[in-house]
């Protein structure tokens, strides 16, 4: 029986996509496409297409590089408008990397559970081997060790010299011979059946596949939660305005930008080669199986096609009419025997034979349905589904997040390190905000006040003096001054101005710093 025509594989339009895309070697001629991982010549047409991202990520570092150093110099202040402009660009950028990175972790799981399901299914095709193998070696181990053994014990009493009709006793060795033989012939069927699959072994494989997705799923949920705490990390830093998260930002978004491109290196030449086996995965099946397993064998399966005859189901058939002609041989015999050989105990080896014959064929009508090709079409097929659609596509979908990773990890970079250059501690702010009269200012403008006020109060002080100069000197002297009247009241006193402005000037100097502090 074939395998319905809806259930028969095609591949996924993505799969054609990849396929389609350039395959060349180093001299840049288009190689043959077909998924072949042991040929030199594919391996180095994936390793072009992987060195693309590697190629924009050197061009990309190149560019960052000559941007920081026309920039780090660059000191010249920038208005809050175009600081507020940047750190909103900085937040927009920030949650669009991270809808990227959530897509890289949805593409990722998908991978995962297109992987595990693919060697579940795998692990199915080898369990229902093994069923095979185990059965056929059942039908052997009857016919061969427990039936012969019957064999043996019936020739040692046909051996025995007759009593009477020496034509009888030949009869009865043609029934013996011709039962011998259709029992080598059912189990000779079984060993045909078995033989070839003991060099089909999946296990190693399904196991390197199985410790692969154990390292690989989640080294990539590290990598990609990584770059979620950065974005989260710029987007603090950008809501708090908080220059050091910006420096640390600009510092790890260089990595990250190097990983993102890195990754797409990877991604890109694991999609293609996917791709290319999703176009025909039991080529590659066939090319992978031993050579002791016959391709028409792996074609029959891997296509359960209607018109194409199971190989092993003809083995099983020519093992049941033999296991049926045994039984009529045995028919045929056991009076013969009992007519010749009475009371010698062939009753309880003739019953022995009988149950080894059944419980052969027992087996072998179990077998059939292990033999068929539907069963082990189905896992398979669920198998190359499982990887083609939903794993490839989780692969497809993490090499576009990559991809938009690298490149707004690259803007934010490029942004973040543009804003942080402008962002000043709070004492910066402190200093520029010298017009505030109920803070006192820092120190180097207490020394730029106390200058001004100099000069500004010698000017006040001077006015002052003119006012008082039709004033008496006595009352100026013993109120203004807060000296004792003298009895010298024409001596000369020294300094300008007989000492009248200088005093008075520097009284006035003591008033106003005391006022100010």
């Amino acid at each position: 029986m074939g395998a319905r025509s809806d259930d028969t594989y095609h591949p996924p339009r993505l799969a054609e996509w990849l396929h389609r895309l350039p395959h060349v070697n180093a001299t840049f001629r288009e190689v043959d496409s077909t998924f072949d991982p042991d040929s030199p010549v594919y391996l180095e047409s994936l390793g072009i297409l992987a060195s693309a991202p590697a190629a924009w990520l050197i061009f990309t570092l190149l560019i960052l590089l000559l941007y920081l150093l026309t920039r780090c110099c660059d000191r010249k202040p920038r208005h809050a408008k175009s600081i507020s402009a940047l750190k909103v660009t900085l937040a927009i950028m920030s949650v669009l990397c991270c809808a990227a990175v959530g897509l890289g972790l949805y593409g990722n799981d998908d991978l995962h559970n297109g992987i595990v399901q693919t060697l579940n299914q795998a692990r199915q095709i080898d369990g229902l081997v093994g069923k095979i193998k185990n059965q056929t070696e059942a039908i052997e181990r009857q016919l061969r060790v427990q039936a012969g053994a019957d064999f043996t014990g019936i020739r040692a009493i046909f051996d025995e010299p007759p009593a009477f009709n020496l034509t009888v006793l030949k009869a009865a060795e043609g029934h013996l011979l011709r039962l011998i033989g259709n029992n080598t012939l059912a189990a000779n069927a079984a060993a045909e059946i078995r033989n070839p699959l003991l060099a089909l072994d999946i296990i190693p494989k399904i196991q390197m596949g199985e410790k692969f997705e154990t390292i690989r799923w989640p080294f990539t949920m590290a990598v990609l939660s990584v770059l979620l705490v950065l974005c989260v990390v710029l987007l603090v830093g950008v809501a708090r305005h908080n220059r050091c998260a910006l420096i640390a930002f600009s510092v790890c978004g260089l990595l990250a930008v190097i990983a993102s491109y890195l990754l797409s290196s990877v991604y890109l030449a694991t999609s293609v080669a996917l791709g290319d086996l999703c176009m025909a995965p039991e080529r590659f099946v066939e090319n992978q199986a031993s050579t002791e397993l016959s391709k028409d064998i792996l074609r029959h399966y891997l296509n359960c096609e209607r018109a194409r005859a199971n190989p092993f189901t003809q083995r099983l058939r020519e093992a049941k009419t033999t296991l049926e002609h045994m039984r009529i041989e045995l028919s045929l015999l056991k009076p013969l025997a009992f007519q010749l050989f009475p009371k010698r105990g062939l009753e309880q080896k003739f019953n022995s034979l009988k149950n080894e014959i059944n419980t052969a064929d027992t087996i072998g009508t179990s077998l059939t349905a292990l033999v068929d090709c539907r069963t082990l079409y189905t896992h398979y097929l669920r198998g190359a589904r499982a990887l083609c659609n939903v794993g490839l596509l989780g692969l497809t979908l993490m090499l576009v997040s990559a991809v938009l990773a690298g490149v707004m990890m690259t803007i934010l970079v490029w942004v973040d390190s543009h804003t942080w250059i402008y962002i000043r501690k709070k004492k910066d702010y402190q200093q520029v905000n010298e017009t505030d009269p109920y803070l006192p200012p820092p120190a180097a403008s207490q020394a730029i006040a106390a200058r001004t006020l100099q000069r500004s109060q010698g000017d006040g002080c001077d006015t002052r003096a003119q006012e008082h100069r039709g004033s008496h000197m006595a009352h100026l002297r013993g109120h203004t001054l807060g000296r004792l009247p003298s009895h010298h009241h024409h001596e000369p006193m020294s300094g300008p101005n007989n000492g009248k402005y200088a005093t008075l000037s520097k009284q006035c100097k003591t008033l106003e710093s005391s006022d100010f502090y």
